[in-house]
C-alpha cells in the first residue's frame, strides 16, 4: 500500500470541526502574546539600567557557583544596576539573592515549565510568562549588559541570542561577559578554532565577549564600557530597541 493511501481521510465532520475550532484559538492566543508583551513592558519600564544574569537552574545553594553569583549580583545591585534573573532556582536564584539584598531591585522574569521552574523568593519586582520567547525579548530589551554564568541548554541558548541579536545588529552593542574561565575556556576556544576558522563568523565578533573570573572585575568591565558614552541610550539605539 502506498503511503499515501496510509494517510487518514478528514471526512468526519466532528474532525472538521476540531481544526476548526483549533485554528480559531490559534487566531486568539494572539491576543494572549499581546497582553503578555504589554503588561511585561510597563512593569519592567522603571529598572534601568539593569544587568541580566543568566545561569544554570540546577546548581546547589553551597556550590561555588551560586556563591559566585550571589557576590556578583550583590555587587552590581550596591553599584546602582536592577539585576534581572530567570526569577527560578540555582543561579537564577543566587542572582536574585544577592540583589535582593544589596540597594537595587531584583527581578524575576519567571516561566511557566511543567517542571523545574518555580520562583524564588528573592523578587522585589516578578514577572511571569508562559512564552519563551516573550520573556527572552524582555531580558533583551532592558539589559545594559549580560552576565552569563554557567549553565545548560536555556543558558547556551540565551547566550546564543544575545550574541546572534548584537552581531546582525538587531540590539545595540553592550558587554557579554562569560564568568568562569574554567567551564567556559573550552567552548571559547572551539568557536575560535572551528567558527572563525571555517568562516561561520568573523575573527572580530570574538570581541562581542569577555571572559572574567572575579566579581569585582565583572562590575568594573561594564563601567568602562560605558564610561565615555554613559548608560543612556542614543535615538537611534533608543529605535533599535523597539523595533527588536
Amino acid at each position: 500500500m502506498a503511503l499515501k493511501d496510509k494517510l487518514p481521510q478528514f471526512t468526519d465532520p466532528a474532525i472538521h470541526a476540531d481544526k476548526h475550532d483549533y485554528r480559531a484559538r490559534e487566531a486568539w492566543r494572539v491576543f494572549e502574546i499581546m497582553s503578555e508583551f504589554v503588561e511585561a513592558a510597563e512593569r519592567l519600564r522603571p529598572i534601568q539600567p539593569a544587568v541580566s544574569i543568566f545561569g544554570s537552574a540546577r546548581v546547589a545553594r553551597d556550590h561555588g557557583y551560586y556563591k559566585l553569583t550571589e557576590e556578583i549580583a550583590r555587587l552590581l545591585s550596591d553599584a546602582g544596576f536592577s539585576v534581572i534573573s530567570g526569577g527560578g532556582p540555582g543561579l537564577m536564584e543566587a542572582a536574585n539573592k544577592g540583589a535582593y539584598h544589596g540597594r537595587s531591585p531584583s527581578v524575576g522574569l519567571n516561566i511557566q515549565l511543567p517542571f523545574e521552574q518555580s520562583g524564588n523568593p528573592y523578587q522585589d519586582v516578578s514577572q511571569t510568562f508562559r512564552h519563551f520567547f516573550a520573556r527572552k525579548v524582555m531580558f533583551v530589551k532592558h539589559a545594559t549588559a549580560y552576565v552569563v554564568m554557567p549553565g545548560g541548554f536555556g543558558t547556551l541558548d540565551e547566550l546564543s541570542e544575545a550574541l546572534t541579536l548584537i552581531q546582525t545588529g538587531k540590539t545595540r552593542r553592550i558587554p557579554v561577559i562569560l564568568v568562569g574561565s574554567a567551564f567556559w575556556s573550552g567552548l571559547i576556544d572551539w568557536f575560535g578554532q572551528q567558527l572563525v576558522g571555517d568562516g561561520m563568523i568573523s575573527e572580530g565578533d570574538m570581541d562581542l565577549m569577555q571572559l572574567i573570573d572575579e566579581p569585582a572585575a565583572v562590575v568594573e568591565a561594564i563601567f568602562k564600557f560605558y564610561e565615555t558614552r554613559g548608560f543612556e541610550m542614543s535615538p537611534a539605539e533608543r529605535e533599535m530597541q523597539f523595533s527588536l
